[in-house]
């Protein structure tokens, strides 16, 4: 069995001839050029944000969203174009406040977090118990924050790679559950975010499960320190809550694709793509009609060619990711083509410049592979060792039944200073950025979609 498996993994390293690999090179470095001229990937942005504006799932705005997405599919020479329903939960925002009463009053600046609960009418006023970690606030036995507003002020690291984010994204997602399993009535975050500025950072929690929802709201970093700085002089903090919401578990979705067919293999798809949801503070540019465009962009420069690659390209715009339920279900409405996905890949960082490419396993070496490293230089960026494993939120659950993967990796040093508040606006976008961002994408998806590479096959072969 070992040697059937490293003959297949050979036969598939050789499965693209040195002249076709030149080829390859050739036809990606030109797409490469062309995207960095190009301007489809700002349009597409300008549209979205203009035209449509935030995006939350379960809006009116989000059924726009749907119709403008199957339009600009047609509108930019994609086929096939399928608007796929599935329900996924909504929770949206209504008024909203929050200030200090004592010793020292002050209004707050605050948005609440996806699945929060609302105050009752009227609001609610309590004393804070501030913690500067969450790991300090599940240290507390349960009822030692009865009647209180939790407060946690753990602080997040600017990354180029974003990991400053997934360091402490527990403090958002999971500290309300922790916060209402001792007690507390309500529960403030510093916002996961790098900037300095007085607009709070919203975004999603993990599910409530047998937890009382409490309601929950993050809050500007300055304001979090304003916070810090009270608690110092010793005396109790009260502040007072007004937020109301409404929840849906399960209100209409949609993911919208379009595609460039396949010239001789059109059965074998590549799927990417970005998500068309978004948070309501900003218009959802970084966040993500930047990806949305990126991949729809590199996706159109490909079908201008005079001759399309072998095989498929499949752009979705995923209609759910930021509340969740977007990328089960597509997986599972294609879980009958799933052997015959070549590759996924997601566009979600941002708008900032890929600095680094993870493969799937065991590919680096293929000639087509190479093809596709030989066009990065250019644009300074580069193929790294390790492989993919990831990919996005709204690709994973493909990931995990077995799709071979790729992760671009963009620069998200700015990233946090922006998305999921009103700052995530078409202004942050630099439009050069954007297009060294189709011209990897670009390079990528043509070099895979016009190879006969075999992801599986080289992964079984013991790759790395």
């Amino acid at each position: 069995m070992r040697l059937i498996t490293l003959l297949a993994a050979s036969a598939a390293l050789l499965s693209v001839a040195p002249a076709k690999a030149a080829d390859l090179s050739a036809t990606a470095a030109a797409l490469r050029d062309k995207a960095l001229i190009d301007s489809t990937a700002w349009s597409v942005a300008e549209s979205l944000t203009t035209e449509i504006g935030a995006r939350p799932t379960g809006s009116p705005a989000m059924e726009r969203a749907r119709d403008w997405a199957a339009a600009k599919f047609a509108e930019l020479g994609f086929t096939n174009i399928k608007v796929e329903s599935y329900e996924a939960p909504s929770w949206l925002r209504g008024a909203e406040s929050a200030e200090v009463v004592a010793p020292f009053p002050q209004k707050l600046h605050i948005l609440g977090l996806g699945l929060s609960a609302p105050t009752p009418k009227g609001g609610l006023e309590a004393e804070i118990a501030l913690f500067r970690t969450l790991e300090e606030l599940k240290a507390q036995p349960p009822g030692a924050l009865k009647g209180k507003i939790a407060v946690v002020t753990e602080k997040m690291i600017r990354a180029q790679d974003g990991s400053g984010y997934g360091a402490i994204n527990a403090a958002r997602t999971a500290g309300a559950a922790e916060a209402s399993r001792r007690g507390a009535v309500a529960y403030l975050v510093r916002s996961l975010s790098t900037d300095d500025t007085r607009l709070p950072h919203t975004g999603g929690m993990r599910p409530w499960g047998d937890v009382t929802p409490i309601p929950a709201a993050a809050l500007s970093t300055p304001d979090a320190e304003l916070l810090e700085h009270m608690a110092e002089r010793g005396r109790p903090v009260r502040v007072r809550l007004s937020m109301a919401s409404s929840f849906t578990p399960k209100a209409p979705a949609w993911n919208i694709s379009g595609e460039i067919r396949g010239s001789e293999a059109p059965d074998e798809v590549i799927v990417v793509g970005g998500h068309l949801d978004s948070w309501d503070p900003g218009t959802g540019a970084v966040d993500d009609a930047a990806g949305i465009a990126i991949t729809t962009a590199a996706a159109k420069l490909i079908g201008e060619l005079p001759h399309h690659p072998r095989r498929t390209i499949r752009v979705v715009m995923f209609g759910a990711e930021e509340q969740g339920g977007a990328g089960a279900a597509y997986a599972a409405a294609h879980k009958d083509e799933l052997g015959r996905i070549v590759m996924v890949g997601e566009s979600d960082e941002g708008a900032g410049a890929v600095w680094k490419v993870s493969l799937p396993k065991g590919s680096a070496g293929h000639p087509a592979m190479r093809a596709f490293a030989s066009t990065l230089p250019a644009v300074k960026a580069y193929v790294e060792d390790a492989p993919a494993r990831f990919g996005g939120a709204d690709v994973f659950p493909m990931v995990a039944a077995g799709a071979p993967v790729a992760d671009l990796h963009q620069d998200a040093s700015r990233y946090f200073d922006l998305h999921h508040s009103a700052d995530d606006t078409l202004d942050k976008i630099d439009p050069a950025e954007l297009a060294q961002n189709v011209a990897v994408w670009a390079a990528l998806l043509y070099t895979v979609a016009d190879s006969d590479i075999d992801f599986r096959a080289l992964a079984a072969g013991g790759g790395q």
